[in-house]
């Protein structure tokens, strides 16, 4: 089996359209009102050309995606990279592609190619099993927040993917105390 991790481009809307349509039902049912659980394809189309969308294909199908945000969803907040529209194909779950996927973009564009200490990203609480996941790969809620529109508590997390990095900034910002 061969595996791929690459940068989407607008050929790829159709599938990822598929992909994360798929994986977002649970958002559906839940009732959350999160924008890639509803996207058709000209707005994967846009995300796409938008932001930094990656696929982890095997056996040259993608059969997962995530994209690193070009907005401001979070800049008042925190000066990290956003992710946001994981989404691993449900007939793929379970094999660790969303794992992989996303330990590739924490460590290859996150720390690597844009040189962040670290990543952020958010979650619903009332989704089953994405807030305790997510901290089991080390991401802490650093925010949480009700928007009012019937979602309930949100949590931004955070996850330090250089170490060293993180420490230095949050010297200079004052944030760590000598000794």
């Amino acid at each position: 089996m061969s595996e791929r991790f690459r940068q989407a481009g607008v050929e790829d809307a159709e599938r990822l359209h598929e992909v994360i349509y798929e994986a977002y039902s649970l958002i559906r049912e839940l009732g959350l009102h999160w924008p890639a659980a509803n996207a058709d394809v000209s707005q994967i189309r846009d995300n796409i050309t938008d932001n930094e969308c990656y696929v982890l294909e095997a056996d040259g199908r993608i059969v997962a995606t995530i994209t690193l945000s070009k907005g401001d969803e979070v800049k008042a907040i925190t000066e990290f990279p956003f992710i946001k529209w994981f989404a691993v194909h449900p007939s793929e779950q379970g094999k660790g592609y969303g794992d992989k996927l996303l330990g590739w973009v924490e460590s290859s564009i996150i720390r690597d190619k844009v040189g962040a200490a670290a990543v952020t990203l958010g979650t619903a609480e009332k989704h089953p099993w994405l807030l305790p996941m997510y901290q089991r790969r080390g991401y802490e809620s650093i925010r949480s927040f009700d928007p009012g529109n019937g979602d309930g508590t949100m949590h931004l997390l955070r996850k330090v993917v250089d170490p060293e990095a993180f420490a230095l900034s949050r010297e200079a910002l004052g944030e760590v105390s000598a000794g």
